[in-house]
């Protein structure tokens, strides 16, 4: 029997009494939350989801009765062992053995699918997905926000490609305007060609805090628009110098997304699209939809009206091909639904550019192009207060080795800790740990003040205890050897803590379910956490050393396969699990 079945044979016999087909009630029948106060239904059906005419002045005891009405009809029988009616739901108990043989199956069959086979994504159809994240801009600072971006994106990705759909990783660049002007006389004037190779993200920075010092000199303005010129009109000697800048700062980039456990299948940029924006720029004119102000600004009419009271630039007033993101992304929209026919573009960006997005999709809607609707901009908030021990952040590697030497030298003033192998790798690991939970714990649109103390604790709900319960558990199976599901006796496993366990893994696909259809990492953590929590008390109460063989055995399946679950969950938030610590 499988996982699924549960519901499959809750929604058959509900089905026969309410004359509704079983796949309508498939997602009415909910997984029920572990309590602390024990006993509690493995599903239960809310009434309100399938009375018809269901109103919201339904007063409560109505619905009340009618649970009990329905629950009064429905019989036990070899899955169910238990129908009661709790306020406006009917609760559904599984055979406890059942429950245990089936939940422990199914993890050790599925392995790292465990959770998306499940019938809540039998209806979703497998799609092509773009997703762009990250987008720093070469020779500015590697903001938070970026950081925010590179992780929040790469978990969209992991989760849509656990899920079955194809996804295209996305790096698109600030790569190209009047900064690489500034940059490049500044190079000229401060640049070190053996600082470029060995750090060129640091020393491009560097390079241009200084000659920005001198931008509002008359001389300085008139050489950076001059080397950008020669950019724009592809003078060969100022392209490969720009060129050397890119290429060497990808590299970088690279580098240090591979700490991060983050890879793109593509690095583009504002550079590809110079040609194709004046295309798009040309496209808009010859629909009728480039308008021009009593300034000379370049603008599309977003207003219902066509009264010009709600409008979006699209060129500079001089006319020239000076850069504008507008115009970029529109050419690099198009570009990509010919180069990729995706299902669904994603981009992920602060919250700020939340304007910027929606005029972006309104253009491309009136130029015609219908798939602007399946365009969709994921926004986060912003991070205050994240500063290292030397003062402001920069560079994202900044932030990892403050993270990295902070971890290290926790675990090296802890008792517990264990001689490591390779201690600077595993504190790297667990302090990514460490900030992706902080960072995702909340609404992904709210601002959140960062603490590092709150980030490295290691009790409570943080990535360093996720950490600890997977380092621990597992070295419990290195300890009494794998766990072997052959001939496990499941009435062993009839304990409350080992029943809790075994309920929190059956809702294990409805978190992944709610995460894929709002992209937001909270579900995951939240379910992450509380299974820690529930394993770390199991570990307690259920010792493994010291049991009778076949009460060892079945004690070990339940902690393999909260294991499994929690590294897999791990995962898709893009933490790689310890073995150690």
């Amino acid at each position: 029997m499988a996982v699924g079945s549960f519901r499959r044979s809750i929604a058959s016999q509900l089905s026969k009494v309410l004359d509704l087909p079983p796949e309508n009630l498939i997602k009415s029948i909910s997984a029920v939350p572990v309590s602390k106060k024990r006993h509690v239904a493995d599903f239960q059906l809310s009434i309100a989801s399938v009375i018809e005419n269901n109103s919201s002045d339904c007063l409560a005891q109505d619905l009340h009765l009618q649970a009990q009405q329905l629950a009064e009809r429905l019989k036990c029988d070899s899955v169910v062992s238990e129908i009661s009616a709790g306020p406006g739901t009917v609760n559904f108990t599984i055979n406890r053995e059942l429950l245990a043989k089936t939940v422990l199956q199914q993890v050790w069959k599925d392995g790292s699918a465990y959770g998306v086979n499940s019938e809540l994504f039998s209806t979703v159809p497998r799609q092509k997905a773009v997703i762009e994240f990250s987008s720093p801009n070469i020779a500015k600072k590697f903001h938070i926000g970026h950081l925010r971006s590179t992780i929040v994106g790469n978990f969209i990705a992991n989760l849509k490609v656990a899920l079955g759909h194809e996804v295209v990783r996305i790096n698109y660049l600030g790569d190209w305007g009047m900064q690489f002007g500034l940059l490049g006389v500044g190079f000229q004037s401060f640049g070190n060609p053996e600082k470029l190779k060995s750090s060129p993200l640091q020393h491009l920075f560097e390079v241009y805090v200084q000659i920005n010092k001198a931008a509002e000199d008359e001389n300085t303005k008139k050489l950076a628009k001059d080397f950008f010129r020669k950019l724009e009109e592809h003078d060969e000697q100022t392209l490969s110098i720009w060129k050397q800048f890119r290429d060497l700062s990808i590299e970088e980039y690279v580098r240090i997304y591979k700490r991060l456990g983050v890879h793109f299948d593509e690095y583009s940029g504002e550079s590809f699209y110079q040609e194709k924006a004046q295309e798009v720029l040309k496209m808009l004119e010859d629909k009728g939809l480039l308008q021009k102000t009593v300034k000379g600004t370049g603008v599309v009419d977003l207003s219902e009206k066509k009264d010009l009271s709600a409008v979006s630039t699209v060129m500079r007033s001089d006319g020239t091909s000076l850069y504008i993101t507008r115009q970029v992304d529109l050419a690099a929209a198009i570009d990509r639904m010919n180069k990729h026919s995706w299902d669904t573009m994603i981009y992920v960006t602060d919250k700020s550019q939340s304007n910027h997005f929606q005029h972006l999709f309104q253009i491309l809607k009136l130029m015609g192009y219908d798939w602007a609707e399946r365009c969709q901009h994921v926004s986060f908030g912003l991070i205050q207060g994240m500063k290292t021990r030397r003062g402001e952040v920069i560079f994202l590697e900044d932030v990892l080795n403050e993270v990295r030497s902070r971890m290290l030298q926790n675990m090296t003033s802890t008792k517990t800790t264990k001689e490591l192998q390779d201690p600077v790798e595993t504190a790297e690991k667990v302090g990514l740990a460490a900030l992706i939970i902080q960072d995702f714990r909340g609404l992904l649109s709210s601002d959140y003040q960062f603490s590092w103390d709150r980030a490295l604790q290691s009790r409570g709900d943080t990535g360093v205890f996720l950490q600890y319960t997977h380092a621990r558990l597992h070295s419990l199976e290195q300890m009494h050897g794998n766990a072997d599901l052959t001939d496990i006796n499941v009435a062993c496993l009839l304990e409350p803590d080992a029943i809790s366990v075994l309920q929190h893994l059956l809702r294990y696909d409805e978190v992944l379910y709610r995460s894929s259809q709002d992209l937001q990492p909270k579900h995951i953590v939240s379910y992450l956490l509380t299974l820690s929590h529930l394993a770390a008390v199991a570990h307690k109460t259920l010792p493994v050393k010291g049991s009778a063989p076949d009460v060892a055995q079945a004690r070990l399946c339940l902690f393999h396969a909260a294991r499994s679950v929690l590294a897999n969950g791990m995962k898709l938030l893009g933490i790689t699990p310890v073995t150690q610590m």
